[in-house]
């Protein structure tokens, strides 16, 4: 097998069979021909329920993380709501108490109507999963590092405790791409992606993408769930995405560079009370993330001594930092997590989270230093 950089770089490049094109054609088709027979050429019937360019993603995705099938989706929400799809009333899903505000709000506001029950745990401890887990535990789920704290799961240890009870993990890989962790490899049963962040990469995207270890009754539940109810990603989103990914090498190793050394002179700044990053010796997780990941990640977040007021101040005075949701592409972005979040939110009102670009680092820590 070649080294992922290699994978990534030449995602969806094999040169077209009828023009010797190595960028990938877009299919914009939504129907195709039959043959005299009525057979399908290669199988595309209707592009609900199959496409060319689609396809194309999936198994480059697939290859990427080192699993056994993918399907992409309309966006990163789809996939996780298709997921939560496949439960029935009366089961059970274990999520972290810090996770992607929207994951939680679907999960509360949408499927406990329909009879699914969620509890929420600390995972830093597997010992808690183990605590929390019930008969009717179906998944458990997992973010590491966590959406906006950074917290740091031990993906290998939740695996054998959430497979002992019957569960399947999932993991949301948004923040690392398979650059910097690869789930599967610690024993995790299916992989999510928002696309739309780092591995479509410019902000120009919306999709999102469920990796499987390998063909299971949950691929088979979901993969019917995405042809019959049509959540798929639109061709030109997959091309997008293609593009973004062989890129990838490149724009995570500057980012996550570029974070190191923010956090690490934040780490020093008197305003800050502290900052959340697993490449920081002083982050709880920061043991686990020696393990499991490659590279610490662009994402960061921080909270300030004064509180929210100066919070909000400093979201306000950057110049670089655009103040919008949203993360993984090439320009830096901030913002008051809380605030976003709405009623409800459990993130401290003093945090910002910031997504770093490819801007230079000597800029970024300017700007960040004046609005300080």
């Amino acid at each position: 097998m070649a080294h992922l950089d290699t994978l990534l770089a030449r995602a969806g490049t094999e040169p077209d069979p009828t023009t010797g094109a190595l960028a990938p054609p877009i299919h914009p088709a939504t129907t195709f021909a039959r043959r005299e027979d009525g057979s399908s050429p290669d199988g595309f019937v209707y592009s609900r329920l199959d496409n060319p360019t689609r396809r194309k993603l999936q198994e480059a995705l697939a290859e990427a993380e080192g699993g056994g099938a993918c399907v992409a989706l309309a966006s990163g929400m789809a996939a996780a709501m298709t997921l939560l799809q496949t439960l029935g009333s009366g089961d059970h899903v274990l999520i972290p108490q810090d996770i992607y505000f929207g994951v939680r709000q679907l999960i509360a506001a949408q499927f406990e109507r329909w009879g699914l029950a969620f509890s929420e745990v600390d995972m830093s401890r597997p010992d808690n999963v183990r605590a929390a887990l019930r008969p009717s535990t179906r998944l458990v789920w997992v973010e590491s590092p966590s959406n906006p704290q950074l917290n740091v799961t031990d993906i290998a240890a939740v695996a054998q405790v959430a497979h002992e009870s019957g569960a399947a993990l999932v993991v949301d890989n948004t923040w690392c791409t398979p650059l910097i962790t690869r789930p599967l490899e610690f024993g995790a049963d299916v992989v999510l992606h928002s696309v739309t962040k780092y591995l479509g990469g410019h902000s120009d995207v919306l999709g999102g993408a469920l990796v499987f270890a390998h063909g299971s009754p949950l691929f088979e539940r979901t993969d019917a769930l995405v042809r019959e109810g049509g959540a798929v990603l639109d061709p030109f989103g997959a091309w997008l995405t293609l593009r973004g990914m062989r890129s990838l090498g490149p724009r995570l190793r500057q980012q996550s560079e570029t974070a190191g050394l923010l956090a690490a002179w934040l780490e020093q700044h008197p305003a800050v009370e502290a900052v959340h990053y697993p490449g920081l010796p002083s982050h709880p997780g920061h043991g686990i993330a020696l393990q499991q990941m490659k590279l610490f990640g662009g994402m960061l977040s921080f909270r300030l001594r004064e509180g929210e007021g100066k919070a909000l101040d400093v979201v306000r005075r950057t110049r670089l930092f655009a103040n919008a949701t949203s993360l993984g592409g090439t320009e830096s972005l901030m913002e008051h997590r809380a605030t976003v979040e709405g009623a409800g939110s459990p993130t401290p009102r003093n945090l910002l989270r910031i997504s770093v670009g490819l801007e230079n680092v000597d800029d970024l820590r300017s700007d960040l230093a004046q609005a300080l």
